[in-house]
């Protein structure tokens, strides 16, 4: 009877702790927004940028799959951070249909924006469906700029020195990465936004210094203790999450998401991230 009653009592557990996981994976760590702080060394940055902030946040994924104001209650946390620049990194929606229009432009009301600027480029949701479709990429860059924040399409802007360059997605149908770094001016403090961490991998990056930051992978959303996530959307799977050095003076950073494709995470928080300017030691 002992060991029957072990046998019972161990089971319970086992299945209580199963369902307490799963409470926390589903209703806890997916609205659980860490805001994590990092420093950005950049050469040749101007003395008034010095200790000035960029905010990252990425793959917000408006839609249905997740209640979304919590990305509004999110926004609102950070504004008041009061960030210098503010930049996105791309997937505004998980697009199905024409809906995520509507949704997307109720959540950009409380979008966070930088005291000096604020950027925006697009990942392969915003391409709509298999990633093929621009006019709903072209509507989603309409509505961001429409709430005053400037979407770069290979193209590039100017902050006070601070070189901001935006690649439009990889798998999308306007990515032209020669066309964006035309833009760079190894003179300059540059930040790359490149949604799609594997563009890192193409052979176009030899004269860059500076920073790039990406989403895309969410972390992998869920991570077991120790090992890495199972599950990672790029051919390079050493491209996770957090600072990765690239030599010669190059860094990516690789947000892990504030939204989610699926309300489900675990080990892999939410994350908006802040990086405080200096000046390369």
């Amino acid at each position: 009877m002992k060991r029957r009653s072990f046998i019972r009592k161990t089971g319970l557990g086992i299945l209580g702790s199963s369902i307490l996981t799963g409470l926390y994976t589903w209703q806890i760590e997916p609205f659980w927004v860490e805001f994590v702080k990092r420093k950005m060394q950049l050469e040749n940055l101007p003395s008034k940028l010095l200790g000035k902030t960029v905010m990252q946040i990425s793959d917000i994924h408006v839609g249905n799959r997740f209640d979304y104001n919590y990305l509004i209650e999110s926004f609102k946390k950070a504004q008041l951070r009061y960030p210098d620049i503010v930049v996105y990194t791309g997937d505004y929606v998980s697009y199905e249909d024409e809906t995520q229009f509507k949704q997307l432009a109720e959540v950009l009301k409380s979008a966070v924006k930088g005291k000096l600027g604020t950027y925006a480029i697009l990942g392969n949701h915003d391409y709509g469906k298999d990633w093929k479709e621009p006019k709903v990429a072209t509507t989603i860059t309409n509505l961001l700029e429409i709430h005053g924040i400037k979407v770069l399409r290979n193209e590039a802007d100017e902050i006070d020195g601070l070189k901001i360059i935006g690649f439009d997605d990889y798998w999308g149908t306007n990515f032209d990465p020669d066309k964006a770094l035309s833009y760079y001016d190894i003179s300059k403090p540059t930040i790359a936004l490149c949604h799609n961490p594997d563009v890192c991998d193409l052979p176009i990056w030899e004269h860059f210094k500076g920073w790039i930051l990406s989403g895309h992978t969410h972390g992998g959303q869920c991570k077991p203790p120790f090992l890495p996530p199972p599950m990672l959307p790029v051919k390079n799977k050493k491209y996770n999450a957090g600072e990765i050095s690239l030599g010669w003076d190059k860094t990516l950073y690789i947000n892990r998401a504030l939204g989610h494709l699926w309300q489900v995470r675990f080990n892999v928080r939410p994350e908006i991230t802040i990086f405080e300017l200096e000046n390369v030691v």
